[in-house]
């Protein structure tokens, strides 16, 4: 009969860690702290385990990847959500104030993780739909005029490269300068109006 995994998993956890604190909310915090410390392809299950005092195969059980497990840690989909409500003639400032600004310097650097990794295929399609589901497709029905679903995809364009600026490179706020730019330039998407035709 082969050793129990048991022994194992004990001999790996850090003294004074019992397993009642292998918990999901526990593998959580260790994987935001190493996510955003180390990247994603730098943090491993193990490395997750070690940080929260469990066994790797804990972290797999309770969270099946350790992309599922990255995805559900930065939580963008709950941060997207609702991110496009409010009034539309100040909507430009406001979406980078539910998204950018104020943030803690923890969760720039997951965000910066994220936008690092859109080239892993589970994380690029959990992006899309976000996006889809959060921002092209509420501010498509929402935005008046011509070509509002063209608008919403170029407003989503906006944010994602936005993301990408601030938090791929940077873990310090954000430039007061560049996000005023910025929301103007999302609020002149969200105002636009074809202007009219000279008459021939």
């Amino acid at each position: 009969m082969p050793p129990s995994s048991p022994e194992r998993s004990t001999a790996r956890r850090p003294p004074g860690r019992p397993r009642s604190t292998a918990t999901p909310a526990a593998i959580q915090a260790a994987a935001a702290h190493l996510f955003a410390d180390r990247g994603f392809s730098g943090t491993s299950v193990r490395d997750i385990a070690a940080q929260a005092g469990v066994d790797p195969a804990l972290v797999i059980r309770h969270f099946g990847s350790k992309e599922a497990l990255f995805l559900e840690t930065v939580s963008v989909d709950l941060r997207f959500r609702g991110l496009v409500d409010g009034p539309l003639d100040t909507l430009g400032r406001t979406i980078l104030e539910r998204l950018i600004e104020n943030v803690p310097e923890e969760t720039r650097g997951l965000y910066g993780t994220l936008m690092g990794s859109v080239d892993r295929p589970e994380i690029r399609t959990f992006l899309a739909k976000s996006t889809v589901r959060h921002i092209t497709g509420p501010l498509t029905e929402r935005l008046p005029g011509p070509h509002a679903a063209m608008r919403a995809q170029l407003i989503a364009a906006q944010i994602a490269g936005l993301l990408v600026t601030t938090m791929g490179h940077q873990r310090s706020a954000p430039d007061p300068a560049m996000l005023d730019m910025y929301a103007r330039a999302i609020q002149v998407l969200i105002d636009y109006d074809e202007p009219a035709r000279p008459i021939q």
